[in-house]
């Protein structure tokens, strides 16, 4: 086999055109994972029945179903009922909330952790629940779960392909356009892979960082 060095330069140019759009999905659709997920955390732990139902039942429903199922469904059948969004703003609503109803769960966990002693001192402090929540439980908690949350991060970053079945230029898509075109298939497939391990592999080593640094 020989590597065709011309190809990787034509390629190029899109390649950059993926990662933007690759990175952008994974910045937003964590964005949106971290802050829905918080929220359905908080409904889980609601002192009505009427809320953490609809609130496991809503997440259940999202977690077991497969994330392009929800990428169909968002794509084509939201638009029949009058809400229609690019096919970029839709795989990233897609993506973040799908791991919304995971990262939800290590939410639950860490804030289960932190020993009932702060909830009792917070209530004796006469805390309100914002206050409660923002100055005692999340901090606690947070330094329990940025592992797993970090973990999120990087299947979301690996999920990102499937947002070409609607249309997404990310990068996967970008060398299969370049494929496509050149019947050059090696290198920007190449290209892609060793993408995905730089962008992953130092996300992990900032997740470690993190972590040491709130253990302090």
């Amino acid at each position: 086999m020989n590597w065709d060095w011309s190809a990787v330069a034509d390629f190029m140019p899109r390649f950059w055109d993926g990662v933007l759009i690759t990175l952008q999905i994974l910045v937003l659709g964590s964005l949106i994972s971290f802050t829905l997920g918080l929220l359905w955390a908080i409904g889980f732990r609601a002192p009505t029945r009427f809320v953490r139902w609809p609130v496991s039942l809503i997440t259940e429903f999202i977690r077991t179903t497969p994330l392009l199922v929800q990428l169909f469904f968002l794509y084509f059948v939201l638009p029949e009922w009058g809400v229609q969004f690019s096919a970029l703003t839709t795989g990233t609503i897609a993506i973040g909330l799908h791991y919304s109803t995971y990262t939800a769960q290590v939410y639950r966990a860490g804030i289960e952790a932190v020993p009932a002693g702060q909830w009792e001192a917070a209530t004796a402090l006469s805390l309100p629940a914002h206050r409660t929540w923002i100055a005692v439980i999340l901090p606690q908690a947070l330094r329990r779960i940025t592992p797993a949350l970090g973990n999120y991060v990087i299947a979301m970053l690996k999920d990102t392909p499937l947002l070409a079945a609607i249309g997404v230029l990310e990068m996967l898509q970008e060398s299969r356009l370049e494929s496509a075109s050149t019947f050059q298939y090696t290198e920007p497939l190449t290209v892609i892979g060793i993408a995905f391990i730089l962008i992953a592999y130092p996300a992990s080593l900032l997740v470690r960082a993190l972590e040491r640094r709130l253990v302090r």
